[in-house]
């Protein structure tokens, strides 16, 4: 007889701003299905499509179940099972050789394959630095937009997300939030149909775009010129609250100087738009009092990405929307959480800390690392990674190069994964890794304004173990003392905020354990009063630190590094530019493997404008061939006015081993930095297309 199906409570665990509470259904010991809190305000009851189908994929059929060793050459992904004990002992033995030689030849790969704080970057951070191995930048995703606030709020703060139902004007920025923020989109919604006007900016007509009343679809990388053509227009016709820019913002006189400087004559050239169009735009929002702007992280995935975010997160502060809750602007709410950073990854324990710390590394930049180190630009060679909630292989820019690092015979790689991914098949130790359900964790979001308690709902599947335990083993399997590596995820999960903080008010994590989640201590509008954090507590419309540090203290347009404007032989040569936003059903690259949601998606698509693909004999459905000099890969063409023309759009990120030719999109992107924050470039990207 069966037991009684029960219910859990757990959180999502995926790079998403929704940070959703999940309730799962639980039966002899296997979830029959996940679905979303009705009791948590911001989930409402509702998950999106790829984790309605969590079930599926904690108990996939192809899921990783037993730690194995390699018996093939690396990228064939052929795997003999082994013990946890025999595990340990290769790791360690392959670690402390390095380490003793040379600690900085090792090097930990990861980002937000799960954003729970103990299973990421706890002992995981403190084993590395206890090791004095070198450090990862992990700028991948949002550091160019999290360093744009950071030089004008302070750090990454916004609006309250809820509030957006009351807003008249909403601005969607850079961001398809029907698949990448879905509980934004139900707010934005509710706030159309009580007569609130929706204007997308975008250079892809997306599923979003299509249902607000505006699309604009400007050029791709030059959305810091609009948003300063928006504020050239707001200075001349006076629709500023000059209280609120007295009162609360720095540097006001400089950045009219500079905006001045981009006439929306000017900026119509630079963004592709008509003119009316700019100052249209920034009537509309200068006088809106209730005007909120959703920015996300797609538009500052070019080279100017920092200087972007920076130039559009002052508009709300020159025509005070701030004021009011239903106004201002949303990036990542991530700094009103106070997490304890130190307590959680132990910096401390580093060799030399703080003065002289291990080299680091910055994540985009792996391939070349990979295949250079060695020398004066990169150090020391890297001789070992261990890559945990990540898939380089796939997801990293220039995958040519990541592979083929990957593929060095002397680089000892140890990859701890739920599934044999892209990047699994290059590693000499493949260890099994528990899910969001089999493990606890503790989260804040950078979407909403609560944190929450994920308690294991399941026993591991086989014999998989948290990122936690597997690192505490690895530890204790070299001989590893120090306390620090062996402390419960009970006890990590306990000190991973700020207790004390006024925003979390004396409430304990046996508190959160109890309740699931609680909401942080943050005024309804912000801002309204100022106090930003900044070091004048204003809006830095003029940054000293940025000047300090020899930048630009002000919001500028930096062109892209691929474009006609800056690289006018290479745009002849290759003159299409390229995004890859994400696919509805996939995040990232996770999801890709589950059948459900991948037969949805097809296969790999490039959307491309008719006159693009007449004038390369390209018709509907063919199979086309996208390349630059940095690689190629091939896909099914849509062609389709969704894209503007001299714009293509590949929705990624597939898994290689199941796209047709065993590629995708990150063939062609490249390495290249952002200007503030050295995050990644993914959609500064010029190609050329053919008839495959």
């Amino acid at each position: 007889m069966s037991a009684v199906p029960e219910f859990a409570r757990a959180v999502c665990p995926h790079d998403c701003p929704d940070t959703c509470a999940m309730r799962v259904t639980v039966e002899n010991g296997k979830a029959l299905k996940v679905s979303g809190d009705p009791d948590h305000p911001p989930t409402g009851g509702v998950l999106c499509t790829k984790v309605s189908r969590y079930a599926e994929r904690v108990h996939h059929p192809q899921r990783l179940t037993t730690p194995m060793k390699r018996i093939g050459r690396k990228g064939e992904g052929r795997y003999e099972p082994i013990t946890w004990d025999e595990a340990y002992r290769l790791a360690a033995a392959n670690l402390t050789a390095i380490a003793q030689r040379c600690p900085e030849a090792i090097l930990p790969y990861s980002y937000a394959g799960t954003m729970g704080l103990v299973q990421s970057e706890s002992i995981a951070q403190r084993f590395f630095h206890k090791l004095g191995a070198s450090r990862l930048d992990r700028t991948i995703c949002a550091a160019a937009g999290a360093a744009g606030l950071k030089y004008t709020y302070g750090a990454s703060l916004g609006m309250h997300a809820e509030f957006f139902e009351e807003s008249e004007l909403i601005l969607i920025w850079g961001g398809n939030p029907i698949a990448s923020n879905l509980h934004f989109w139900t707010r934005a919604q509710e706030a159309k149909r009580r007569g609130a006007k929706l204007i997308a900016i975008d250079p892809y007509r997306s599923l979003t775009a299509e249902k607000c009343h505006q699309h604009i679809a400007l050029r791709p990388g030059t959305d810091g010129a609009l948003a300063l053509g928006l504020i050239y227009v707001l200075i001349t016709e006076n629709l500023l609250d000059h209280r609120y820019i007295s009162d609360h913002t720095k540097g006001f006189d400089e950045l009219k100087a500079r905006a001045l400087t981009y006439p929306p004559h000017r900026v119509a050239q630079i963004c592709g738009l008509a003119e009316a169009v700019i100052v249209d735009l920034a009537r509309a929002y200068g006088t809106t009092a209730k005007s909120a702007v959703r920015l996300n992280y797609g538009m500052q995935r070019i080279r100017g990405g920092g200087n972007a975010v920076r130039a559009i997160a002052c508009l709300p502060s020159l025509t005070g929307a701030w004021r009011k809750r239903e106004g201002g602007l949303i990036l990542s709410s991530s700094g009103w959480a106070p997490v304890d950073s130190h307590a959680l990854e132990r910096p401390d324990l580093m060799p030399g800390w703080p003065d002289k710390c291990p080299r680091i590394i910055n994540m985009n930049t792996i391939g070349d690392a990979l295949l250079n180190s060695g020398n004066a630009v990169f150090g020391p060679k890297i001789e070992a990674v261990i890559v945990y909630n990540s898939n380089p292989v796939a997801v990293a820019p220039d995958s040519e190069r990541v592979a083929a690092g990957f593929a060095r015979e002397d680089l000892f790689t140890i990859v701890l994964e739920h599934f044999q991914t892209d990047t699994a098949d290059y590693a000499d130790l493949l260890l099994p890794a528990t899910t969001q359900l089999e493990h606890l964790d503790i989260h804040s979001s950078y979407g909403h304004t609560y944190v929450m308690a994920n308690l294991p709902a399941l026993p591991p599947v086989g014999e998989a173990r948290p990122n936690t335990e597997i690192f505490r083993g690895i530890a204790r399997a070299m001989g590893l003392t120090d306390s620090a590596l062996f402390e419960s995820d009970e006890q990590v999960a306990a000190s991973a905020f700020h207790w004390n903080d006024p925003a979390l008010a004396g409430h304990t994590w046996d508190e959160l354990k109890q309740v699931g989640w609680i909401k942080l201590n943050v005024p309804e509008a912000p801002f309204a009063e100022g106090g930003f954090r900044t070091p004048s507590g204003k809006c830095e419309f003029y940054s000293e630190r940025l000047a300090e540090d020899g930048l630009d203290p002000l919001p500028s347009y930096v062109p892209p590094y691929e474009s006609a404007e800056s690289a006018p032989e290479l745009a002849a040569r290759f003159p299409l530019a390229m995004i890859s936003p994400p696919a509805r059903h996939f995040l990232n690259s996770t999801f890709v493997n589950v059948s459900s949601l991948r037969s949805v998606e097809g296969e790999p698509h490039l959307d491309i404008h008719p006159v693009d693909a007449f004038e390369r004999n390209i018709a509907e459905g063919d199979q086309v061939r996208i390349f630059n000099d940095r690689g190629s890969m091939q896909a099914r063409a849509r062609v389709t006015d969704k894209v503007r023309e001299g714009l293509v759009v590949g929705l990624s990120i597939w898994w290689k081993k199941l796209a047709p030719d065993g590629r995708n999109a990150n063939q062609v992107t490249s390495q290249a930095l952002t200007d503030l924050g050295g995050s990644a470039t993914f959609y500064d990207c010029l190609v050329e297309v053919e008839r495959a």
